[in-house]
């Protein structure tokens, strides 16, 4: 059986889930990491697998079938991703909802041009997530759509925590208010603000000799993160939040609430409970590498997201055995 050869841009959290996704798939092949640190001082667990520079990854557009995208979306992917689209199929993790109509046309524009196919904003929200929202606003249109986050670490608002001044290391969790789900899960439909469905607790390592109840106000305070919402400061040891807060935890629920006929309520709802937010990610990103790669064999060039691609796709299985055993 040929193997669909695959390469990784980034080398962090993602970059390494990627890299173990891709070890589980026998169709696959990881040929090679490329980073922006040094190579040589970059440790991977596969030795056949080449590390090398960011910018060696044009000598490998014959060698590589998918590139998949594993920085940042604030300002790693804006640019990386419409540029590796030129050269590569690609697929990437873009998050940043509102955004991402503009970001379709950018990437579009660079692999239709080329004849490559990208498939952007994979993940679980982007992506699975909105698979279920679109499935359930389908099947249920009279109703209303609900997404709760977490209990889960929220990296955005980690470093946000962080930027604060005298806050030596810090985390936060996002952690859905049990009250909220139990109400749309009884089909009620209620209209719930953005703080009555989630509440934010930070755990926080204070720099020796600042004033932590500054430090506390300071991030209850902060607009655009933690001013909206229920806010807990909990001030803890370096060693305590390696200890207890160094994994990256997350998961969530869609749920939507509607009704048929004159009386019926009915719900749906898809959740997740997730050990590591970036393995699992990086495992979404994976199989939609295998579905960019047999997109574009068929010769369906541009961008795509999770709506336009199949799930025949994602599978290494053929048709007929997902017919026989998941039908």
């Amino acid at each position: 059986m040929s193997q669909i050869r695959v390469g990784i841009i980034g080398y962090g959290n993602l970059g390494k889930g990627a890299a173990i996704a891709i070890e589980k798939c026998p169709d696959m092949k990881l040929v090679a990491i490329f980073t922006r640190r040094e190579p040589d001082n970059l440790a991977v667990q596969n030795s056949d697998v080449k590390v090398l520079h960011i910018s060696q990854a044009e000598q490998y557009v014959n060698d590589i079938d998918v590139m998949i995208l594993c920085g940042g979306s604030a300002t790693d992917l804006p640019d990386q991703a419409p540029y590796f689209a030129r050269l590569f199929n690609t697929v990437d993790s873009y998050d940043n909802h509102a955004k991402i109509p503009e970001f379709f046309q950018v990437v579009d524009k660079a692999a239709k041009e080329n004849g490559k196919t990208s498939i952007i904003s994979v993940g679980w929200d982007p992506g699975l997530f909105s698979i279920n929202r679109l499935m359930a606003e389908a099947i249920l249109p009279a109703g209303e759509n609900y997404t709760f986050w977490g209990k889960g670490v929220s990296q955005g608002h980690s470093d946000a925590v962080r930027r604060v001044e005298g806050v030596k290391a810090g985390v936060q969790y996002t952690v859905p208010m049990n009250e909220a789900i139990e109400q749309v899960r009884s089909g009620s439909n209620p209209q719930l603000t953005t703080a009555q469905k989630h509440k934010r607790i930070c755990y926080v390592v204070g720099e020796e000799g600042y004033d932590l109840t500054k430090i506390e106000q300071t991030i209850k305070t902060m607009p655009n993160y933690f001013a909206d919402y229920e806010t807990e400061v909990n001030f803890i040891t370096e060693e305590e939040l390696k200890a207890n807060h160094s994994k990256l935890p997350h998961g969530g629920f869609v749920i939507r609430g509607g009704q048929t006929g004159t009386d019926h309520k009915q719900v749906i709802e898809f959740s997740l409970k997730l050990d590591s937010n970036p393995e699992f990610t990086a495992s979404v990103l994976v199989a939609y590498a295998r579905a960019a790669y047999r997109l574009n064999k068929e010769g369906q060039a541009g961008a795509k997201t999770v709506f336009e691609v199949a799930p025949v796709y994602l599978s290494p299985r053929s048709a007929e055995d997902l017919r026989r055993d998941l039908l």
